[in-house]
């Protein structure tokens, strides 16, 4: 049984992150979760036992007893916590799963350049974290 809240952490500055969970946050209405932006200036990971070059990479999420989800699982998660348990359903099919995992480990590698993003981690620290993103021409 999940221990909430769910407190997952995302990329405010990306467009795209910032529209889903602001969407999950009107959605929300049992106040399951907990969203924290970690691109605000001054954000701390260290209290999760996290390093914001790790949150960059791949979505994380951690759970009320600790625990730390990251990838498709922290999108299950969020839809099950806000009543789209059949999302979460559906992503589970054989064919559906390994889609999802391609897809959102894609988008989690290029996010930056998807959103014209490149120079967004200072001093490069994502770059250890993250392989590089594919150019338009590849």
């Amino acid at each position: 049984m999940a221990v909430y809240p769910l407190t997952v952490f995302y990329d405010g500055a990306c467009p795209i992150c910032a529209r889903e969970m602001a969407l999950m946050k009107r959605l929300d209405r049992t106040q399951r979760l907990t969203l924290l932006d970690f691109s605000l200036a001054g954000f701390d990971a260290a209290p999760a036992g996290l390093a914001v070059a790790d949150l960059s990479a791949v979505i994380h999420a951690q759970w009320a007893d600790g625990a730390v989800i990251t990838g498709v699982e922290v999108f299950r998660a969020i839809w099950e916590a806000v009543g789209l348990g059949f999302l979460s359903r559906l992503s589970r099919l054989p064919m559906v799963a390994p889609l999802m995992t391609k897809a959102y480990g894609w988008f989690a590698r290029n996010r930056l350049w998807l959103t014209g993003r490149n120079n967004a981690c200072p001093g490069n620290a994502c770059a250890a974290a993250s392989p590089k993103p594919l150019r338009a021409s590849q």
